[in-house]
């Protein structure tokens, strides 16, 4: 059973596998064993970004194309949802017909992306998404009659998914068992199963046929794979699986904006969040986006008890100043580039094969 459901692609590495389990666990039970809003808002979002990177890694590190425009299927798949439920009023439907326009929209897109300029080399390409994506955020923040504008739009989610609704009057092991926690694991198991289809695509056949194109395009082309039609592919499942998380991350803050989703700063945590779990590793997508946005959820909070701890020494309370961690965050990253040049799953797979 377990083995049809990770597609026979196991960690490799008991310290890989009990991270994962430990990840695993921990969002499964975050509500239980941390409690508070925040912890709770980190974790819905590790869900939300364990979906867009390991979407993105699908086009980075299986199939080798660098695109820039992963935030606009990202940011599609909320405003679809935010439009939709705006318009048609809160409900199941309207979330629905909102997630299905957005894959509609994304498909078209990726697929026209794709057919233009996947044939342009390298660079090239990466600069025509970064275009596309810039204007695609220039018309959400204009068309504010659709959209909301730079305001963006607030929106009501079915019932059963609102803070007010309440399952049961008393608390279960001291959680309220109101309709955020049932939202919060609609995420959790929309994730998980999104991720085992990623993983299911990725050792499949056509999978194995990506990596080929990734490791020598000329090569598979020569063989007689149809390297545009499997790149192009590639780039729509990736849009739509970015879509998905788009929706997610809409359907958990009831609200989305052009910073919400479509930010460029998104898509470089999203490239440092590949790098640091490792490219070409579904698993790496569920590593990096835990530490990654634990790091920088925390980071300050940790700050703040250092630099008070070091309240006798003024020069090193300064260094530790909360304010300053932006700077320790680009350093854990500078170390854990060094340290994991293939990421943390590369690392420790190499740790298991050497050994």
């Amino acid at each position: 059973m377990l083995k049809r459901l990770l597609s026979n692609d196991y960690p490799r590495s008991r310290v890989l596998a009990v991270l994962l389990v430990a990840l695993l666990f921990a969002l499964a039970f975050t509500p239980f064993i941390f409690p508070g809003v925040k912890a709770l808002n980190v974790a819905a979002k590790v869900l939300v970004f364990v979906v867009l990177v390991a979407s993105f890694d699908l086009l980075l590190g299986y199939t080798g194309i660098v695109s820039f425009a992963h935030t606009m299927f990202f940011g599609i798949g909320a405003y679809g949802v935010a439009i939709a439920s705006t318009r048609m009023g809160a409900g199941w439907w309207p979330l629905l017909a909102g997630t299905a326009i957005a894959l509609g929209l994304s498909f078209l897109l990726a697929l026209g992306i794709g057919l233009f300029s996947l044939r342009v080399r390298a660079i090239f390409f990466s600069m025509i998404t970064l275009a596309v994506a810039a204007a695609f955020q220039t018309l959400a923040s204009q068309l504010s009659d659709l959209t909301g504008g730079e305001d963006g739009l607030t929106f009501k989610v079915p019932e059963v998914l609102s803070p007010s609704f309440q399952l049961s009057d008393s608390p279960f092991l001291g959680v309220s068992l109101d309709g955020r926690l049932l939202c919060y694991y609609l995420l959790f198991f929309g994730a998980l199963v999104l991720l085992l289809a990623l993983l299911r695509i990725v050792n499949s056949p056509f999978g194995r046929v990506l990596q080929a194109i990734r490791e020598n395009e000329f090569r598979a082309e020569a063989i007689g794979y149809r390297v545009v039609v499997y790149r192009t592919t590639s780039s729509i499942l990736s849009a739509l699986f970015a879509t998905l998380a788009g929706a997610m991350l809409a359907l958990w803050l009831r609200y989305n904006g052009p910073d919400t989703s479509l930010s460029f700063e998104i898509m470089l945590d999203v490239l440092l969040i590949v790098v640091i779990g490792g490219m070409g590793t579904i698993y790496g997508a569920a590593v990096g986006a835990g530490l990654f946005l634990v790091a920088q959820s925390y980071l300050q909070d940790l700050l703040k008890l250092a630099s008070e701890a070091a309240s006798g020494l003024p020069w090193l309370a300064s260094l530790l100043s909360p304010d300053r961690w932006l700077l320790w965050l680009g350093l854990l990253f500078v170390l854990s580039v060094y340290y994991f040049p293939t990421g943390v799953v590369g690392r420790l797979r190499a740790m298991r094969s050497a050994a």
